[in-house]
């Protein structure tokens, strides 16, 4: 009886000491409470802030967006604009090789008249 009674008392012995009493348990959770309730508030406010910023970039994305679009446009205007000058270089380039032609042959025939004058002069 006395070997039961000697089991029994350090059972209970061992259950005392290995149990938290619940104010023990309340001063080590309560720090732990506060920090998880600060940084669930942080949190919320980064995913906020995370938010706002993802709108922000889906604006500039879209402006972004606009902006290459017009300048593709503007890039197109402006090839179109030099194959028209180039066309007309072209074309000045043409006139002026047949005002040239015309030039020398007005010169070839000023000469002729000036000698066709001059042996009209002589006779």
């Amino acid at each position: 009886m006395k070997k039961v009674l000697l089991v029994v008392c350090v059972v209970m012995l061992m259950f005392s000491l290995g149990c938290a009493s619940r104010d023990y348990v309340r001063q080590q959770i309560d720090p732990l409470v506060d920090r998880i309730s600060k940084l669930d508030a942080r949190v919320t406010s980064v995913e906020s802030r995370i938010s706002a910023l993802e709108s922000k970039v889906d604006a500039n994305t879209a402006a972004i967006d606009a902006a290459k679009q017009e300048a593709r446009e503007a890039k197109a205007l402006a090839q179109e604009a030099m194959k028209t000058a180039m066309n007309c270089c072209d074309k000045a380039d043409a006139a002026v090789k047949r005002a040239e032609a015309a030039a020398d042959r007005a010169e070839q025939a000023a000469m002729k008249a000036g000698k066709a004058f001059e042996l009209q002069q002589k006779k």
